[in-house]
């Protein structure tokens, strides 16, 4: 009995002090959460900015043709590269088998066109993992920022590694193909979408490049108008790498926030199981404290 009760006060301890750990994580990602989803929001401005700036190359390129698509029109082998967001860390739930699931549906098979090139690229170890276990042959793989300065670092890695040429972002033409599979956050947690990056959307295009500027005064670009829209199109896609980086974290912690309060939750039941317990044999063992005490006086008693 003793024993029994002395190992209920060891459990009950060890749950209490989990559920101390799982409530400091359930803080930590929900304070990481707002990070994110700040950075995403203060975003938006410059984002905004960049497509001007973009719509003001797109005419000053090609002032009759709103578009940069040239189909017909191709250098090299084409190549697409994949890059799938997901964690360095666990307790996220199916985070990472939602974001690999998806991203395994959507990845491109170039049926048909022998010289075509998928290049896969996990952004975490643990989607790198199950991308593998997948049967995928990755790339490359890169560190999941954990904060949103880090997240610059890591946009500047993937463009540096996987070496986008400037004249096939900026023609558009078939030699460059670059997807985005990442979870993004919403109003029931997170879910899996696909962005492609390059070759830019053709319909995209005419729509920036038919907008009207906000503004009275027109905008003119000065030097060479190639060399500019290349400059905004790498920030565009800067832009593009920073908010679906951010918004994979937002879901993550999210992800991570709701399986730490699945645990807070389990943790609380568990502990209410051993208290029981816990009391039932404490109460069992001053009985049969009693009895006894009751039984030995019983016994000195003098016979009548």
């Amino acid at each position: 009995m003793t024993t029994t009760l002395t190992a209920l006060r060891r459990q009950i301890s060890s749950a209490g002090d989990l559920k101390s750990v799982v409530r400091t994580m359930k803080a930590s990602a929900a304070s990481a959460i707002g990070q994110y989803e700040k950075s995403v929001a203060a975003l938006a401005d410059y984002a905004r900015t960049v497509e001007l700036g973009l719509a003001v190359g797109l005419r000053a390129v090609n002032p009759h043709d709103t578009s940069l698509q040239t189909p017909n029109k191709k250098t090299g082998p084409a190549v697409v590269h994949a890059i799938v967001f997901g964690s360095d860390q666990g307790l996220v739930g199916r985070f990472n088998e939602v974001v690999v699931e998806h991203a395994l549906a959507g990845m491109p098979s170039p049926t048909g066109d022998t010289t075509a090139t998928v290049k896969v690229w996990a952004v975490g170890e643990r989607v790198q993992a199950r991308l593998i276990d997948a049967g995928m042959v990755l790339e490359g793989s890169f560190a999941v920022p954990v904060s949103v300065e880090l997240i610059t670092q890591l946009v500047g890695q993937i463009l540096l590694t996987i070496q986008l040429p400037d004249d096939q972002a900026v023609s558009g033409v078939p030699g460059a193909t670059l997807l985005l599979f990442y979870n993004r956050p919403n109003a029931s947690g997170y879910r899996p979408i696909t962005q492609r990056l390059l070759p830019l959307d053709a319909a995209w295009q005419r729509e920036l490049a038919s907008q009207t500027w906000p503004t009275a005064q027109l905008p003119e670009v000065l030097g060479n108008p190639a060399a500019t829209l290349q400059a905004f199109i790498r920030e565009h896609l800067f832009v593009s790498l920073f908010r679906a980086s951010a918004e994979s974290l937002a879901s993550e912690n999210a992800s991570r926030l709701a399986a730490m309060q699945r645990a807070d939750r389990n943790i609380g039941e568990l502990l209410q199981e051993l208290q029981a317990s816990f009391h039932q044999l404490r109460q069992a063992s001053i009985d049969e404290e009693l009895f006894d005490v009751i039984a030995g006086f019983d016994a000195l008693q003098p016979s009548t």
